[in-house]
């Protein structure tokens, strides 16, 4: 029950920011508002691919590989063959961005990204995005330090 409200609030956290970028940002001369000039930028940007504007237009595709990621995660923590509390949160993590998103392929057909490092020309990205990196990491990490040990045990 704790990790289905915790990722209600991750993906509402992500909603949240993208309205405003939606309602704000959208309206803002050049759909950007920069934050420290040429360094770091809020801007506005339609995604209509995965990372790095990867697969443009394929939202149906994402759909389908967003629901199948979903069950997956759905089924492995059920089956209790993630073994570890940071193993099982990281996957939470991962829930909640991949959710995010997924509404917004739903009902937007694009994602909302938001946050623009421009200092080294990183590609656009969202609140969402950073849970579905930060999770993947922390599950990286568990199945490289944590999962053969909990497995023996």
């Amino acid at each position: 029950m704790v990790a289905i409200i915790a990722i209600i609030l991750m993906v509402a956290a992500d909603q949240l920011v993208k309205y405003w970028a939606v309602t704000a940002l959208q309206a803002a001369p050049g759909h950007t508002i920069p934050l420290i000039e040429n360094v770091f930028h809020l801007t506005y940007v339609e995604n209509r691919g995965a990372a790095f504007s990867v697969l443009q237009n394929q939202i149906w595709l994402f759909v389908l590989l967003t629901i199948a990621i979903l069950c997956a995660i759905v089924i492995a923590v059920r089956r209790g063959l993630v073994r570890s509390a940071l193993g099982r949160w990281s996957l939470y993590i991962v829930a909640g961005g991949a959710v995010g998103n997924l509404l917004d392929r739903i009902f937007r057909h694009f994602v909302v990204d938001l946050f623009d490092f421009r200092l080294i020309h990183f590609p656009v990205f969202n609140v969402a995005d950073v849970f579905v990196c930060v999770g993947g990491v922390l599950f990286a990490y568990y199945l490289l330090f944590q999962h053969d040990k909990a497995v023996k045990k």
